[in-house]
């Protein structure tokens, strides 16, 4: 059975598109990837959006149709390099692009754009979206929605693994050896997000290669202590955030109050310690049983990152999934096909004990080709 899983994460760096076939035992092997990056224009546009302080609707709904056909045009190149037809994918599913996650609110909700309409229109294949407003519905924070998937494929029965996701926002899952105790996941806070919009900011590049321009300055355990007391790293899971929160103003409204001045290249090296810092504090608070650790996600080619990572969760090794049978950079495009795979067979998506939901429901709804 052929799927297709489409995934934009919050690092906005373009569409990560996977074909993924799943065996009888419901096993994923990714067969075919694509990646296509953003065009400068739509990209400012998608950043823009997500740190508005008000909502831009007609905006939003120019960007939900724009991204449709970009997500749509993807699909169409990646089904060209596999030499498969559409006939041949059961369904495709698109975690789209958020722009707001409000878990919190007092009217919850989390808003992903990049027509499914379109996509399904454009394809001729099933198309599965908003994986995430089932779950809150069921008052839980609609995310993270990947701990489902790597229970799925990565789990042990003799060693406790921690599979952390370093994307625009990191993220944690645990899975307990054997399944002896619930799966837990949450966000941990920035991953590359803080990174990479600062260094736009300073020298006009998208991201810091290999951490190459934080491993020349010197961290201020000043700046890094202010950061660390916001009271998001200390909040008990489940809990989830996005760039709404975490962004260059939460970054200039905190460092204010510290006394001291920065340099540029001190605050990039600051930025790079609060990611590896964070992450292993949660590690350390919430789950200390953490016997191995598997990365994934873009923040895996940070080298300086990983490297101050590794200090921080001594001794507990480091990996990354492909050791487990999945690439790094592909594991949460074939999380959600997975998911669709999931939703068409009236299967639950979401884990509770991640979550925070109060029961486990099936994720997302269906647009069927024409």
């Amino acid at each position: 059975m052929y799927f297709v899983g489409l995934m934009s994460g919050t690092s906005a760096d373009g569409i990560d598109a996977a074909l993924v076939s799943f065996d009888a035992d419901n096993n994923p092997s990714v067969r075919t990837t694509l990646h296509t990056a953003y065009p400068p224009d739509l990209l400012a546009d998608l950043i823009a959006l997500s740190e508005a302080r008000a909502d831009d609707y007609p905006k939003i709904d120019e960007l939900n149709e724009r991204l449709g056909e970009l997500f749509a045009e993807s699909v169409i190149r990646l089904m060209q390099r596999s030499e498969t037809g559409p006939e041949q994918v059961t369904a495709i599913g698109s975690h789209g692009h958020t722009v707001r996650h409000a878990p919190n609110a007092p009217e919850p909700f989390s808003l992903q754009i990049g027509d499914a309409s379109i996509i399904a229109n454009r394809t001729g294949i099933t198309t599965v979206a908003d994986f995430r407003s089932a779950d809150i519905a069921v008052g839980g924070q609609g995310a993270p929605l990947v701990p489902a998937f790597h229970q799925s494929v990565f789990g042990s029965t003799d060693q406790n693994r921690a599979i952390i996701n370093i994307g625009g926002i990191a993220n944690i899952t645990y899975l307990p050896a054997g399944n002896a105790s619930p799966v837990l996941g949450f966000d941990t806070g920035p991953g590359n997000t803080l990174l990479d919009h600062w260094i736009k900011q300073h020298l006009h590049l998208d991201y810091d290669d290999d951490g190459g321009w934080a491993s020349q300055g010197n961290f201020s355990d000043s700046l890094l202590q202010a950061l660390l007391a916001d009271p998001y790293f200390a909040h008990a899971p489940p809990k989830s955030t996005g760039k709404e929160y975490f962004n260059l103003t939460w970054l200039g409204e905190i460092a204010n109050t510290v006394s001291d001045t920065f340099a540029p290249v001190d605050v990039q090296a600051t930025l790079a310690r609060l990611t590896a810092r964070s992450i292993a504090q949660a590690l350390e608070t919430w789950l200390p049983d953490t016997e191995e650790i598997y990365l994934c996600g873009g923040g895996l080619k940070n080298r300086h990152l990983v490297s101050l990572l590794e200090t921080q969760c001594a001794p507990v090794p480091i990996e990354d999934t492909s050791m487990l049978g999945i690439d790094p950079d592909w594991v949460e495009a074939a999380a959600f096909a997975w998911l669709a795979k999931q939703a068409l067979e009236g299967k639950p998506g979401n884990l509770p004990s991640v979550t925070g939901a109060r029961h486990a429901v099936a994720l997302g709804k269906v647009f069927p080709a024409e």
